[in-house]
């Protein structure tokens, strides 16, 4: 009896202990490979990645977004960096606060080294501002960038795009209380605060002209604040866009899992796949 209560105990801390020995691994093997990436490239790499992740205990989604604690972090990264050290930063994040994103923006613009972002799969909004002070953007044939229109909180809760707002106004409504008249006003100031940003952003890498152009595209709500700017098209806007994103990357977003669903919404055998050797002429196969 008291060896199987031993072995019940043992497989209760075991079980305790495993998966913070898994999560120390993994952090390890990340740190490992993101030294070998800076070794390789001579540089300081630096990544911004949020997921979805769920509360172990209620199983709440969490949405991470850009916030003020990264804009910290992603801040002294660059203090502690050289200013002749090149600066290479891998984004996977759908935005977030504006205030924050521009920091980090507006930090990168200031470094006399080159900056390159990686977009291996999204960086939408914020993440878009953030990718915008690079001097290069590599990103996979399949990955997208996004406007950067602002969002802003409705009386009744939501986020409802600046620009529909202020299109709402020009509409006659004599029912228009003080709220919609100020949330207009709130709209105007923050669609010329991120055409200012994006504007001094770009001025130095295309002109001013072509700069004002873009600005403009990308903040005061020409599309959707979800649609998918992929890499032609960024290519075709102007921006500093390239493919060929190295293996390394691809390697390093593995060792950021999303949070484990109880059931995966998408399965496949993790393996390449090439196409299988043509069977010989005359309808037999080789042996």
């Amino acid at each position: 009896m008291d060896s199987l209560f031993n072995l019940f105990w043992l497989f209760f801390v075991v079980s305790a202990l495993l998966p913070m020995v898994q999560k120390r691994l993994l952090e390890m093997r990340r740190l490992g490979l993101i030294h070998r990436i800076e070794r390789m490239r001579g540089s300081r790499l630096i990544t911004m990645i949020h997921r979805e992740e769920t509360m172990s205990f209620l199983g709440i989604p969490i949405r991470r977004y850009i916030d003020i604690e990264d804009s910290e972090k992603v801040l002294r990264a660059i203090r502690l960096t050289a200013e002749d050290v090149p600066i290479d930063i891998l984004l996977h994040t759908p935005g977030g606060m504006v205030l924050a994103a521009e920091q980090i923006a507006c930090a990168l613009q200031r470094r006399k080294a080159k900056v390159t972002v990686f977009v291996p799969h999204y960086a939408m909004s914020g993440g878009t501002l953030v990718a915008l002070a690079a001097d290069e953007i590599v990103m996979d044939p399949n990955a997208v960038l996004g406007p950067i229109d602002p969002q802003l909180g409705g009386p009744e809760g939501g986020y409802y795009p600046a620009a529909s707002i202020l299109a709402a106004l020009k509409q006659d409504n004599p029912n228009r209380d003080d709220r919609t008249l100020i949330l207009g006003d709130v709209a105007a100031k923050a669609i010329k605060q991120v055409y200012h940003t994006v504007y001094s952003l770009l001025r130095d890498k295309m002109g001013s002209r072509e700069a004002q152009k873009l600005a403009k595209l990308l903040s005061e709500g020409h599309w959707t604040h979800d649609y998918p700017i992929t890499l032609g098209e960024a290519r075709e806007l102007g921006l500093p866009v390239k493919e060929s994103l190295p293996e390394e990357i691809y390697y390093l977003m593995e060792l950021y899992p999303q949070a484990v669903p109880r059931r995966p919404s998408v399965e496949y055998i993790p393996a390449p796949y090439r196409p299988a050797p043509k069977a010989p002429e005359g309808g037999r196969e080789a042996l």
